[in-house]
This record gives structure tokens, sequence and C-alpha cells, in this order.
């Protein structure tokens, strides 16, 4: 996951932005393709990457378009913004989803991408919001609420009227994909794991999605068990749309990050091997990023290009023996 070039145009990565790329996109892509597959991953995931994250702001990178999917070329999932929900989004006020104009919002992205994924074999499917805030908030987002009032699920009148809203919200965006796009899975929301999620929230769904998508972090025993509840849910295939463990320095345990860390690849290798035994489980996408910034403060490369070489060590070590499991 979380792929963006403009990494290496701080004014101090050295020119290597010009000097390296040629200030091509195109030419990026491919190198960036060309790493992805030497380090054993077979998936571009989200590629939006956070980009600021302060009391004010918190945005990620702009999302890829059709054409940079085709220089990569590589399978990958293409996310649709149907809603500004995200958890991390602080500065937009939450849709109103039973009104006409969601509807008509979500043709209009229906009509501008899917139409032009729709016959792309390397697509493998559509999410729609990154940890959307069904009943919960955070700090940064409770001036704007949740999407539902976290009251309804106090009565079962007020539990039917959550699946009815639900429903909508999920028929509305499967009915506009469709239009457009016959051909691909539904990946769906991207469910925060370790937030309140109403099971009616994930019961409404299930008739419009191919694949429950949740971000999970924490330990390990943690990942394990929220993973296998939901794949259990329903028996329906799961999917680790983001995750990762991360090396700390001394003092420095919350978000964001106030010094650079790593990707801690022991917590890799024993969360791919939890998913391995859980048979829903369709795949696991790590949490970046392909570049280190200031705002992640991790990932396989700096803002030179210059490799982590830790870091890719270890996680083609566990990648190789994934695809040694995954042999016929």
């Amino acid at each position: 996951n979380h792929i963006d070039s403009a990494t290496l145009r701080y004014t101090d990565s050295g020119g290597v932005w010009e000097r390296e790329f040629g200030n091509s996109q195109q030419r990026w892509l491919r190198a960036v393709a060309q790493d992805l597959r030497d380090w054993g991953f077979n998936t571009i995931g989200w590629t939006q990457e956070v980009v600021i994250i302060t009391e004010g702001y918190h945005r990620h990178s702009r999302p890829f378009t059709f054409e940079e999917y085709q220089w990569a070329g590589m399978p990958y999932c293409h996310l649709l913004p149907f809603t500004e929900a995200h958890q991390w989004q602080v500065e937009v006020r939450m849709p109103d989803l039973k009104s006409p104009d969601f509807e008509e919002w979500c043709d209009y992205v229906a009509r501008d991408q899917c139409a032009r994924f729709r016959d792309d074999p390397k697509l493998i499917g559509y999410f729609y919001c990154d940890c959307p805030q069904w009943v919960h908030t955070s700090p940064g987002t409770a001036w704007r609420g949740p999407l539902v009032d976290p009251g309804l699920l106090e009565s079962e009148a007020g539990r039917r009227e959550l699946s009815a809203i639900a429903e909508r919200y999920y028929r509305v965006t499967h009915d506009a994909i469709r239009r457009y796009d016959p051909n691909h899975l539904i990946l769906g929301d991207r469910y925060e794991a370790n937030a309140p999620l109403p099971e009616e929230v994930v019961r409404a769904a299930m008739p419009y999605v191919d694949v429950l998508s949740f971000q999970c972090f924490g330990s390990v025993p943690n990942v394990r068990t929220k993973m296998r509840r939901w794949a259990g849910f329903a028996d329906r295939p799961v999917l680790l749309a983001d995750g990762g463990g991360f090396v700390r320095a001394p003092g420095d345990e919350g978000w964001p990050p106030k010094a650079d860390r790593t990707h801690d690849v022991e917590h890799y290798r024993q969360v791919m091997d939890a998913l391995w035994a859980i048979p829903q489980c369709v795949g696991y996408h790590l949490c970046g990023a392909y570049l280190r910034n200031n705002a992640r403060r991790y990932g396989f490369r700096d803002r030179t290009n210059a490799p982590i070489r830790q870091t890719i060590e270890g996680i083609c070590a566990v990648n190789a023996e994934m695809h040694r499991r995954m042999a016929p």
C-alpha cells in the first residue's frame, strides 16, 4: 500500500527525481513495479499515501489514474471516493446517505472511473471508504459525528433503521458500479477492525460486496482474533487490506511518528502465518510505504531512493516462503 513519488522531490532529496527518472512518472512506476515483484509482492493495494498529519490536516496523496496503473502493469485494487467518512479525515462533514444527491454522486464516481476500468484484466476490484466511521469517532472527528447515530443500537427499532441506512448505502454503491463495470470484484469498505463495527452494517453489506476488507493493527493475537471473528461471521472471503508492525525509537509510541521507524519483519511473518491458517483469508496488504516520507516515516526506500535493506531483506524472505507454500 501507499505509493507516492512526491517524497523524491523534497528539497534535500539530492535531485534524485530528475537524475534517475527524468521527471517521468511512467519511468518511476515501472521501477516501482519491478521492485515490488523483486520483493515478492503480487498486488498493488491502496495507492494513496498519507502526506500530512497535523491537528488541522490529515490528508493523503491523490489516487492513481487509469494510465498510472497501466504503467505499473501489476494486478491492483482501486478505491472509489463514494464517501469521505474515513476515520482520519478531520476536515469534511459526513454525507447524508439517504439523500438523492448521494445517489447522484455515486453514479458520477462510477461513470468517471469504473467505465474506464471495466475491461482491465489487471484490476482485482474496488474499495470504498478507508475505515468508515459508521458509529465511532476520534478526537479529530468528534465535531462531525459518525455516519449514523450510535444510539440506534440501543433499540430494536433503531437497529432496523441502521440496517436500512446501511442497506441503501451498499445497494446504491453496488448498483452504480455495476451500471458501468460488470466485471470486477467489489471489495467494499476497508473497515477498522479495532473500532466498534455493528454487525448490522456488515450484514447489510453482504449481498452487495464480494469480500469483507479490514484494516487491523496491533499484536499478532489481536490481528488473528479480529480476522478470525469476521471470517467466521458469514464464511465470506476476508482481506487484511491494511496492517503491519513497526520498530519504534524509545519514547515514540504514538501517532504520528516522531522519528523514523522500520517495519517489524517478525510481526509480518507471524501475521502471515496467522492469516494462512484462516481458510477464508484471500490476502494481506502491507501498510507500506514504498517511500519513507516525513509524515509516515517508514518505508522500503528513503527520500533519496536508497533501499532500506534490513526491511527489504526480511520482507523478501517472508514473501518467498509464502510463494513456496502457494506453489502447486
